[in-house]
Parts: structure tokens; C-alpha cells; sequence
């Protein structure tokens, strides 16, 4: 079977239009083009990330094309950064104007500037026909040339928009709606360049904006949280309404699901069951959609792990691995308590149920799996004449078991993913052939940073020259890529496989900051007993970090009684590092 990428981009007309998003887009426009008496005025298409902001503007802007006397740019926010914006917006409203419009307005602002200034602008004028872009870049440059001509720049570019809005014979006068997209997605200096522009400089008749953002990220608590009470009311003006893009309905999702599949070739591989777990669990984004279905078909046409499996296997895998990525990542992990975490998760489902009615009597083959469950982390087994003892026993059982665990076990659509995985004959040897034939634990994680928090920038070329840092593992190939990444940046990482060699190393070194796992072998806790022993001895009593896969709410809890921290990613791991060479150089 052959699988093709699907792209990102914006529904471009009525026909890519698969959500029905046309009849929103229709409406609009009809309310745009009837409004043009009340210009200027802005329009919020309010969305978060990935719901159709641009292919609802896109298809706005396709039907004002047919309407007459509309016209329409696009301006694309995210392409400019801070005061370039202002001039990139204003350039861009000012190329839709006419030419003859244009000449005649450098020619008025001309006369209004210095003796030298009329006579510049006359031989423009003389020497023969501008484009449109040189007339533009003149305009522009005699508008803001210094603060005097900028406070006139509202008025002129007012006249200039007068001029063209009613230099037609259309009964009623021409209109220029204004795209502007991904404003969210801006810095914070670049949002206040374009409203700038939209309400000081913009803000005159015949101009309407249509602004595609997430309104919330641009509230008082997003990305805009800095600005002064005045700041905030100049932002509240710039938007007279807002359309929300609504959420997709079910059933309009599934279908863009299926056409999504078959568009990539993974059409055969999706049932009807795992097309809908798609549409829900993409909380019905379409970008998100897109996503998933090309994970799909890189996973499956790039990875060899996939090769000896069935397509029922790989594309349930494949759906934990894009939709619940943090439990995949706990099924790859190899210090679990179980075989694997999909049957461990199983076997917590059945407690939980169990303990959590404590007056009804369970059958037997779900005493006996809750039974298997609390013995197997050292509880005793419940008695069935104490119910009461029950909800306290299930509380603790959950503190060592994966933190997401409860949660879960309350979502119907992962618990149905992990039965009909168990289901499947091939699974324990799958996940064997995941767990042993993946990359190490730390090449499955965002690589370390040149320096934590400024990827690329280095403070010099070995910004960790002199650390000491302990790395305590009984796999320690799992880290050679952090390991590598330390030492090249001046570290010394001395390696320990076990507490004796750990111990010895501590009593010859000084260790500015210490890595450990968690669990080795048989012992769950043997990283943090290791550590309380060595604080309680005054062993060692420096920054330490425990880098797993497998956190529970114990190991937080242990953790930071022991004054140490839990890392589940490089960043995280890159930000301790950071933070002990800080301490260590502050101590020398």
C-alpha cells in the first residue's frame, strides 16, 4: 500500500470544503458586503489552534471576490516582526489601491511637505509611469519620514481610501476588506505593530478588517499579560464583534477522517471504530486530524519494528502513540512492574472497580485479578469482611502506580483501545520488540540543548567546564546520548551501575549534581533509598535528579522530601543541569 503526506494548508475553495464550513463562510460575506456603509470596522474570527480559522477566511474572501465593488488583500501577520509590521500592514492596504489614486496622493502629500519635497515630487511625476510598488515605497516613506508626518499619515491615508472607495461608477462606493492572519501566533511587540496600524492609522472609511486569531490567547492572561489597564482597553476598542468557529459535529468529523485516510492510502487499515476514537480524540480538530493520519503513514512506511505485525496491531500502537503519548511512553519503559503497561493498566482497572464498591460482593475472577494487583506492589490482600478498609487500600495503590492511571481509567474510548489491544494475540511480543528495539529512553525525548533554555546560543564552548555530575543506572547505554551531550559541553560524568559504585565514587569526587533511575532490577524504589541513605549519612547533599519514564505519585512525593527532582524529558533534565552549574559556580 502506498501512502502520500496530507498537506497543512487552508481549505482554498468550496470544493476542499469537507466540514461544511462554506455556508458560515457565505453568511459572512453577505454580512461584510452589506455592512460597507458602517466601515471601518474589524471582525474577529475567534478559534484556537488548528479549527479552520484560515479556511473559514479563505472562503469568506473566495465569495466577496464575486460580489461587485468588494475588494480584498491578505496580510499575513506571522511573516513580519515588531515596527514592520505597521509598515508591512499599511503597504500592503495601499497596493490595492489604484495608480492614478496613488500618484495623486504622493502628489498632495508632497505639496505639504518642504519646497524641496514639491519639487522632488513634481519630477516623479514628470519622469515618466511608477509601478505601483515604487509609488507605494514613495508614499510611505514622505508619510514617515518623522513624527509630524506621521501624526498627518491617518488623515492623508483617510483621503487617499476616499478617493478610491468613490472613484467608481458603482452605485454604492468600493470596499476593501482586510485579511489578517495567524495574529496569535505573533510576538507580543508584532500584535501591538498591527493593531496599531488596524486603529490609528487604518481606521478609516471604507476599510473593514477581518483578524483570524484566538482571542484568548491574546486576553490579559495569554500572551498580552504584560500590558498596562490602558494597554488592555486600547485592545478591547480593536474588535467591534467576534464569530467563534464552532466545533465540528461528530459526524462531519468522522467523514473528514475517512477522506483524510483515503487521501493518504491508510483508508484499508481504519475501521469504523478506530476512525471515530480519531475524530474524538482530536477533540474533532482537523489540523490534529491531519496529524495523526500522517504519523500513520510515516510510522508505517518508514519504520521496520511495524514489519512482522499485523496492520490491527500496528494501527492501535500507533493511535496510543499519537493520542495518549505520555502512556506509550510508559508502555516503552522498561522499569514498569508488569510485563507492560497495557496490562498492568488492565489489572488497575479491575481493582479499582472492586475497591471502589466495597459493599458488593466482586465475582471471582475479579477478586482474584485485585488480589494479584495490590500483592503484586506489597499490599496485603483486602479482606472481604472489611469493606471499609477498601477506598484507603485503593489510594495507596494508586500512588504507585503510573500518575495518569486514574484518569484513564474513567476515558471509555482508551480503555476500549487497550482492551482491544490485549485482544490481540501478537501484542506481547510487539511491545517486546518496542521496548527492546527502540531508541535508548533518552534518545525517545527532546535532546539536551546546547544550554537548557537557549538552544543555539551557547555561553561559550563548554558551558559546563568543570561539573562533576554522577549518573547512577543499571542500563546506562539508555543515556549515552545525554551522557555524550554533557561531556562535549565540559562535564565530567562518572557512571555507576549500582550503589557500591556510586558510594566510591562520591567518597574520591566532589559531585556537583547527581542523576540517578529509579528502579533497578526487582527494587522499585532502589534510586530514592539510595539517596535518603546518603542525605541521612551526609553522604551527599547536593542537587539531585531522578530521569524516568515511570512517575507516580510516590516517586513525586519521595522525591521531593529528599530535596530532589523528577525529570520525564530532556528539557526538564536541561533545566536541572542548568540550575546546578549555577549553584556550583556560585559556591566556588
Amino acid at each position: 500500500m502506498e501512502f502520500s503526506l496530507l498537506n497543512d494548508e487552508p481549505v482554498a475553495g468550496p470544493a476542499e470544503d469537507l466540514l461544511g464550513t462554506g455556508r458560515a463562510a457565505r453568511e459572512l460575506a453577505k454580512l461584510l458586503h452589506d455592512s460597507r456603509g458602517a466601515t471601518p470596522f474589524t471582525l474577529a474570527v475567534d478559534a484556537g489552534w488548528g479549527m479552520g480559522k484560515s479556511s473559514l477566511m479563505r472562503l469568506v474572501d473566495a465569495e466577496l471576490r464575486t460580489r461587485e465593488g468588494v475588494h480584498t488583500v491578505w496580510y499575513n501577520a506571522w511573516t513580519s516582526t515588531g515596527a514592520d509590521a505597521l509598515e508591512g500592514l499599511i503597504k500592503s492596504v495601499l497596493m490595492r489601491f489604484d495608480r492614478r489614486v496613488l500618484r495623486r496622493a504622493l502628489h498632495r502629500v508632497s505639496e505639504q511637505r518642504a519646497l524641496i519635497g514639491a519639487l522632488r515630487a513634481a519630477l516623479t511625476l514628470v519622469s515618466g509611469p511608477l509601478s505601483v510598488a515604487a509609488l507605494v515605497d514613495r508614499l510611505w516613506r514622505d508619510l514617515s519620514v518623522d513624527a509630524r508626518s506621521r501624526n498627518a499619515m491617518r488623515d492623508a491615508l483617510r483621503d487617499l481610501t476616499a478617493e478610491w472607495a468613490d472613484s467608481t461608477p458603482y452605485e454604492t462606493r468600493r470596499m476593501l476588506v482586510v485579511f489578517i492572519d495567524d495574529l496569535d501566533r505573533c510576538s507580543e511587540e508584532t500584535v501591538l505593530a498591527v493593531c496599531e496600524a488596524v486603529k490609528v492609522y487604518l481606521d478609516v472609511p471604507g476599510l473593514a478588517f477581518v483578524i483570524g486569531c484566538d482571542r484568548s490567547a491574546l486576553g490579559p492572561s495569554g500572551l498580552l499579560r504584560d500590558l498596562s489597564p490602558a494597554g488592555s482597553a486600547f485592545m478591547e476598542k480593536i474588535f467591534q464583534t467576534s464569530y467563534r468557529v464552532p466545533v465540528p459535529g461528530v459526524d462531519g468529523v468522522r467523514e473528514y477522517v475517512g477522506h483524510c485516510a483515503e487521501r493518504s492510502g491508510i483508508q484499508d487499515l481504519l475501521g469504523e471504530s478506530l476512525v471515530e476514537l480519531i475524530a474524538d480524540r482530536s477533540s474533532r480538530n482537523p489540523r490534529r486530524v491531519k496529524r495523526i493520519i500522517n504519523g500513520f503513514g510515516l510510522e508505517c512506511a518508514l519504520n521496520p519494528v511495524w514489519q512482522p505485525f499485523g496492520s490491527e496491531a500496528v494501527i492501535r500502537i500507533l493511535l496510543l502513540q499519537q493520542l495518549y503519548p505520555d502512556f506509550y511512553r510508559t508502555l516503552l519503559a522498561r522499569d514498569g512492574a508488569d510485563v507492560h503497561a497495557a496490562r498492568e493498566f488492565l489489572r488497575y482497572r479491575t481493582a479499582r472497580r472492586v475497591l471502589s464498591q466495597p459493599f458488593a460482593r466482586p465475582p471471582e475472577d475479579a477478586w482474584t485479578t485485585t488480589v494479584s494487583c495490590l500483592t503484586a506492589y506489597d499490599f496485603g490482600a483486602p479482606a472481604l469482611a472489611q469493606p471499609e478498609d477498601w477506598g484507603t487500600l485503593l489510594a495507596q495503590l494508586e500512588a504507585y502506580l503510573p500518575t495518569g492511571f486514574p484518569e484513564l481509567a474513567l476515558d471509555q474510548n482508551f480503555v476500549r483501545l487497550i482492551e482491544e489491544l490485549m485482544g490481540l494475540a501478537e501484542l506481547d511480543d510487539l511491545v517486546v520488540q518496542l521496548q527492546q528495539g527502540a531508541p535508548p529512553l533518552a534518545e525517545t525525548r527532546p535532546e539536551v540543548p546546547a544550554v537548557p533554555g537557549t538552544v543555539g546560543t551557547p555561553r561559550t564552548a563548554a558551558p559546563y567546564a568543570g561539573m562533576q555530575v554522577l549518573w547512577i543506572d543499571d542500563h546506562p547505554e539508555r543515556n549515552d546520548v545525554f551522557v555524550g551531550r554533557l561531556e562535549s559541553q565540559g562535564a565530567k560524568v562518572w557512571i555507576a551501575t549500582d550503589r557500591d559504585r556510586a558510594e566510591h565514587v562520591l567518597g574520591v569526587t566532589r559531585i556537583d549534581l547527581l542523576i540517578s533511575d529509579v528502579q533497578r532490577g526487582l527494587d522499585r524504589d532502589a534510586g530514592l533509598t539510595d539517596l535518603q541513605g546518603w542525605r541521612e549519612r551526609e553522604r551527599y547533599e547536593g542537587p539531585a535528579v531522578f530521569f524516568t519514564s515511570r512517575i507516580t505519585p510516590n516517586r513525586e512525593v519521595r522525591a521531593l522530601e529528599l530535596g530532589a527532582v523528577v525529570a520525564t524529558n530532556g528539557e526538564t533534565l536541561a533545566r536541572c543541569v542548568d540550575l546546578a552549574y549555577e549553584q556550583a559556580d556560585r559556591q566556588a
